[in-house]
């Protein structure tokens, strides 16, 4: 009888254990990942991109089609977040082809990059309005104004301006463009965008590169011997390394550039480690003025030297060693800039709202000007890296 009971115990004790453990591994696998409780934030706060963060302002804008391609990427998980890009595209693409607010003759470049959205749901839909769509942006590039040297204009009232923003505005859409389209000529064009600014806006003494490029040297924020602004702005070139390792998904394996860009991958993300703050593992806002007052630890830049660390090193255009540090910038950003409320909601703080140069009132460049701008909680220029880090770490 003792035996018996013995094994009762035994079987009520492990079967406990066997629960307990059960339930410690479905917790485990139900713990959402950043990408998603990112995602999911974004779709807390407002229930269409069309007026997230603003609901007064509705603009077919990089930005936002940049959140929206990010959450895009998250449709294998659950449809409702392809649905949220297809929602923000549909508002805008009418059925004749034209889009709501778009004006091809204002030759603005940040216009183009909501566009590769519209290839996505061509592919996927076949719908014959979004085909129509994607000539607008098209002709717009083949009709861009450049510099003398070639360079796209960053937009028609900015003449003779290049920016790094620029080069992620149009060149990886015309790189998909192409490959989709087998217009082959356009990526040609893509390489060119990519190394004139290169050539334009690096420092040989650091290997970073300025913000923007004036050919005229008429600006007042430009170098009268360069052309180039005077400050290394963190997302400018975050613009510009991700726009390489998205370019090179589409651009052909013979392509006679192909080699080249990869090497001012590697050259810019050399650079990059070097000003990277050791006590943090971030960026700061100025990259190489990181002990000077105001300097602060920017959202954006960092996640998108987190997405092209780890995107290069995974398609082998990096060394291996940077999936490694794409791997500690990511927790430091969740350590550093990402607060998880009590309610729920998720704070991604210290996104600079938006940086440019010239205009009116009249921006030029400085160390103070580029601290003193508006620092924006959840900002899409930050949120939608880190969620494509998030993934392509599968954090």
């Amino acid at each position: 009888m003792k035996n018996i009971s013995f094994i009762i115990i035994l079987l009520v004790v492990t079967s406990c254990k066997f629960k307990q453990t059960s339930t410690g591994n479905a917790q485990k696998k139900e713990t959402p990942k950043w990408s998603v409780k990112m995602a999911d934030e974004v779709m807390r706060q407002s229930d269409s991109l069309i007026h997230y963060l603003n609901p007064r302002t509705v603009k077919w804008q990089y930005d936002i089609a940049f959140l929206g391609q990010a959450i895009d990427h998250l449709g294998d998980v659950d449809s409702k977040y392809s649905r949220y890009m297809e929602d923000y595209v549909n508002y805008f693409v009418r059925e004749d082809g034209s889009v709501k607010n778009y004006k091809i003759e204002e030759y603005n470049i940040d216009r183009i990059n909501p566009a590769k959205n519209i290839i996505t749901l061509y592919k996927r839909t076949g719908e014959e309005k979004y085909r129509k769509a994607l000539n607008s942006f098209v002709i717009q590039m083949q009709n861009h104004p450049k510099t003398k040297s070639g360079g796209f204009w960053h937009k028609k009232v900015y003449p003779n301006q290049m920016w790094l923003d620029g080069i992620y505005m149009a060149s990886p859409f015309l790189a998909q463009y192409a490959k989709e389209f087998n217009t082959p000529g356009l990526f040609d064009e893509v390489c060119l965008q990519i190394k004139l600014i290169y050539e334009k806006t690096k420092d040989e003494k650091t290997g970073l590169l300025y913000h923007a490029y004036d050919e005229s040297r008429e600006q007042k924020w430009s170098n009268q011997v360069t052309g180039c602004s005077p400050n290394f702005w963190s997302r400018s070139m975050g613009w510009y390394v991700m726009a390489i390792v998205d370019v090179l998904d589409y651009l052909p394996e013979n392509h006679k550039d192909r080699d080249e860009l990869i090497s001012l991958l590697q050259n810019s993300c050399e650079a990059l480690l070097k000003v990277r703050d050791k006590d943090s593992g971030l960026w700061y806002q100025v990259l190489d003025q990181t002990d000077r007052e105001g300097n602060y630890l920017e959202g954006s830049g960092s996640a998108m030297f987190c997405y092209a660390f780890a995107k290069g090193a995974s398609k082998g255009y990096l060394d291996k060693k940077y999936n490694n540090i794409a791997n500690s910038v990511f927790s430091s950003i969740t350590q550093l800039l990402i607060t998880e409320n009590p309610d729920g909601s998720i704070e991604m703080k210290d996104i600079c709202g938006g940086c440019g140069l010239g205009g009116n009132p009249y921006r030029d460049g400085s160390y103070e000007y580029y601290i003193n701008e508006k620092r924006v909680v959840n900002d899409p220029k930050g949120v939608a890296p880190f969620i494509l880090a998030a993934i392509e770490l599968n954090k």
